[in-house]
């Protein structure tokens, strides 16, 4: 029974006051209905409540692996999580580079719609230039553009992509709505694509180029396009990057650094409140797209520090979503397992009435 009030609220909000929520609408006007219906509903349930995610939640956990129905996240709260992200590096090969069989990744991204869940994919692309890996700081960015002496090969690894989409099908023939975030945590060094190792108007290119090939030329309409940005101080620094509103559906960013602290949180708040203002402004809607704290080593973590900084600004609690990384090995992990010392801090904030897990989720791919 917990948590059931937040679906009469959505309704009865969506029924008596939808232009209140901006109503901001793909930037695919051909996008596929389920694909408008989860960018509308991701807007709405913003208002109350933000998703919970987790990386390759049912790919592996801490000590198995590919074992049906498992999922760490589950084990602890008594529910899956509502966003699944997964990562498309190495497509073309039998594994991603964390080891996920491309083809069981979509068989889990099949059985997380039909359970109503959302996926989200990142593309952690090896360097065009020297087929070294994202982090070959190498410039390469001029290299793919129009032009550049690589830019046939990055379209043909475009179009392996959007083959990869058009089989993520059921039914007959639905293609299943991804939120997409490519060239994350540009603000960052650390990625080919990131500040330093190419300029603002070689990222903004880039990505306009990538989103007009996807949508106009591979006519693939299941995307909706996710900008995201490292931890930043001021809305001009999330925004020097920004390739304009035709070409981005979700505000959003990562943050490993502002959530190891009480005093952290602060800037966690000031971010959270930034992006939501932003998308707001521009009817759109705001994530915090990827997050954690390795090994979890604060005990009360999630509801002290993340949930605390996302419900201490009325307006910065207004995101859509927040994900935590992967739980590959008791080394590196992000959210509990059974037996973590964190867990029971987990199911508190689980149980916390803005916390939305698969169990909680409304019909998300039905049109409100």
């Amino acid at each position: 029974m917990r948590k059931l009030h937040i679906l009469p609220l959505l309704f009865i909000l969506l029924l008596t006051n939808l232009n209140s929520f901006g109503q901001g609408s793909t930037i695919d006007k051909k996008a596929n209905k389920k694909t408008k219906a989860l960018y509308a509903n991701l807007q709405v349930i913003s208002k109350t409540g933000v998703l919970f995610g987790h990386q390759d939640d049912l790919a592996y956990g801490v000590g198995w692996t590919d074992e049906e129905g498992r999922s760490d996240v589950k084990a602890v709260s008594g529910s899956y999580p509502a966003l699944y992200g997964w990562d498309v590096s190495k497509l073309g090969a039998e594994l991603n580079i964390d080891g996920v069989n491309f083809e069981n990744m979509k068989s889990w991204i099949k059985e997380v719609y039909k359970r109503g869940g959302i996926n989200t994919i990142s593309w952690h692309m090896d360097n065009p230039a020297t087929g070294g890996d994202s982090w070959d700081k190498t410039r390469a960015v001029f290299t793919i553009l129009p032009g550049g002496e690589k830019h046939e090969f990055y379209k043909q690894r475009l179009d392996l992509f959007a083959e990869f989409l058009k089989d993520l099908k059921v039914g007959l023939g639905v293609k299943i709505p991804i939120i997409f975030r490519p060239f994350h945590e540009h603000t960052g060094s650390w990625f080919w694509w990131g500040k330093g190792n190419c300029s603002r108007d070689e990222f903004v290119e880039l990505w306009q180029f990538t989103v007009t090939y996807l949508r106009d030329v591979k006519k693939v309409h299941n995307l909706i396009y996710c900008f995201s940005t490292d931890r930043f101080s001021s809305k001009e620094q999330y925004l020097e990057f920004y390739p304009g509103d035709e070409f981005v559906d979700i505000i959003a960013f990562d943050d490993y650094h502002s959530i190891k602290s009480i005093e952290g949180r602060k800037k966690l708040t000031y971010q959270l409140k930034t992006v939501v203002e932003i998308a707001e402004s521009k009817n759109k809607v705001a994530a915090f797209s990827e997050t954690g704290y390795e090994k979890i080593p604060v005990d009360d973590w999630f509801t002290s520090i993340l949930l605390d900084g996302i419900k201490s600004d009325d307006t910065g609690k207004r995101i859509a979503y927040v994900m935590v990384w992967r739980n590959a090995r008791i080394s590196h992990h992000y959210a509990p397992y059974p037996g973590h010392p964190s867990a029971p801090d987990f199911v508190k904030f689980r149980n916390d009435p803005i916390t939305i897990f698969e169990n909680d989720l409304p019909k998300m791919y039905k049109k409100p």
